[in-house]
């Protein structure tokens, strides 16, 4: 489960009372509406299947995978399944070796979706072992399906952009510029970011 709506008003509020353009923000575009994924594999499998594909091209693989391997698509299925019929489901070779990395992951046991480390960063690290899951990945994973307060996808560039536009910067900041800036919204981070997606192309701002 990501931020709940009280959770997202909450860490604004928070850092609203001592942030003036996050105040300024908030009274021209209102608070944003939560994003919640489902906590799990299903989750990250869809993450992988969407990489560097249109929306509508990843729900058409999605569901030619749905209705090859089930609607859990659980991860021994997937393992068990060959080339081929993963191929005929829209996956490339290199999407299902990502995918197969994280099977295997999972039903070995080595990765449990369900107990990942308390700490951000480890549990990053843990994420990150998957094949084609990189950090931002990770961190849109653990604020959309876990609802990690203090998550801050700083390389994402519609968070530079809305949060260039929320600061009134001139140009939108790099990714060490855009995390090093941040580091006084702790520890309500996820819930700015939440912020920015909103604010990134509102005609409000």
């Amino acid at each position: 489960m990501g931020l709940s709506a009280d959770q997202i008003i909450s860490g604004l509020d928070s850092v609203a009372a001592a942030e003036p353009a996050i105040a300024r923000a908030l009274e021209r575009v209102g608070y944003p509406e939560p994003r919640i994924r489902e906590r799990g594999y299903r989750t990250l499998l869809r993450t992988i299947v969407g990489q560097q594909v249109s929306v509508a091209a990843a729900a058409s693989v999605w569901r030619k995978l749905e209705d090859a391997l089930g609607a859990d698509m659980p991860p021994e299925v997937l393992l068990a399944a060959d080339f081929d019929a993963l191929r005929a489901c829209g996956l490339s070779r290199q999407k299902q070796g990502y995918a197969r990395s994280l099977c295997e992951l999972v039903a070995s046991g080595e990765l449990d979706l369900h107990q990942l480390p308390r700490d951000d960063e480890d549990a990053i690290a843990q994420l990150t072992r998957i094949k084609g899951i990189g950090r931002w990945s990770a961190e849109i994973y653990l604020l959309f399906a876990e609802g990690r307060p203090d998550i801050w996808p700083a390389g994402d560039l519609a968070v530079q952009a809305g949060i260039a536009r929320i600061l009134g910067l001139a140009e939108r900041p790099a990714e060490k510029e855009t995390r090093a800036m941040a580091e006084k919204w702790r520890p309500h981070r996820g819930a700015i970011a939440i912020l920015t997606w909103h604010c990134y192309n509102n005609a409000a701002l």
